[in-house]
């Protein structure tokens, strides 16, 4: 199986400051997201966002308010035709020393185990922080970054249908 890998905000959803997180409620898909990933999954990949949220370790939201939000997201995201096949998360402090804060390869490596049919080297990840490149490098997935100097920029991830197509 070929998973496109997803980091969530910045990438599919709109990023804020993690104090401003507080308030958040409902999704702000980036523009052009929902229509990329429908693509992605016409090519057969299939959809697995892989998110840190160390917003809820430090305080900053609930569990509560992350499930509330990750189910809004999904929710809205089918309304716009994506189906999302799972979604990996780390809720722990930046500094907890955990295994599955991105920039180390934990969430990849747990989505493996649960699917165990993924094939990484037909798979690739995008996202907007030097974490996720270097996540997506110590797993040896194909990386397209937005708005980052690495081997495959991009501006967005509407680019990818572009550059896969």
């Amino acid at each position: 199986m070929k998973v496109a890998f997803l980091d969530r905000d910045g990438t599919i959803n709109k990023d804020y400051p993690d104090a401003e997180w507080t308030a958040v409620r409902a999704p702000e898909l980036l523009d052009g997201a929902a229509e990329a990933m429908r693509y992605l999954t016409s090519l057969g990949y299939r959809i697995i966002i892989i998110t840190n949220q160390y917003i809820i370790g430090e305080g900053f939201i609930s569990l509560a308010q992350y499930e509330s939000f990750t189910r809004r997201l999904l929710t809205e995201l089918e309304a716009e035709g994506v189906k999302v096949l799972d979604v990996f998360y780390c809720p722990h402090r930046r500094d907890s020393g955990c295994d599955c804060c991105k920039p180390r390869s934990g969430m990849i490596r747990a989505a493996c185990e649960k699917y165990p049919q993924i094939h990484l080297a037909q798979s690739f990840y995008a996202g907007d922080s030097m974490a996720d490149m270097q996540m997506a490098q110590a797993c040896g997935l194909c990386f397209y970054g937005i708005n980052l100097p690495c081997e495959n920029p991009i501006g967005s991830l509407s680019e990818l249908k572009q550059l896969l197509s």
